[in-house]
């Protein structure tokens, strides 16, 4: 398994709030194995931009607290998949528990 996993970064942790955060973790997954995260600070945050940043990165895999659905259905354009209602952990501890199929979500915390 190869991916990209995009995860908005507050303090080094998820961000709850996606459009709004100052840093994403850029998680590589190759043959199954977690690497070294890169941190990579996004471009000012306007509709739209953010998707298509992440798609240029080579994200396949976005991890967040809340995300508004518009946001959700342009990453979808992109044939990036949206997880929400993750847990405020490293990018690392949330990527890892995503490939075991343990990590949990709950609700979506954005409201718009």
């Amino acid at each position: 398994m190869n991916m990209k996993v995009a995860v908005p970064l507050a303090d080094g942790k998820l961000a709850m709030h996606f459009g709004h955060c100052k840093e994403f973790a850029l998680v590589p997954v190759t043959g199954g194995e977690i690497g070294k995260p890169e941190v990579l600070i996004p471009p000012p945050h306007e509709p739209g931009v953010l998707p298509r940043w992440l798609n240029e990165m080579g994200a396949n895999l976005v991890i967040a607290g809340g995300m508004g659905q518009r946001a959700i259905g342009l990453f979808a354009e992109y044939g990036i998949k949206v997880l929400v209602g993750a847990p405020a952990l490293a990018p690392e501890e949330l990527v890892r528990r995503y490939l075991e199929g343990t990590l949990e979500t709950g609700q979506n915390v954005c409201d718009h």
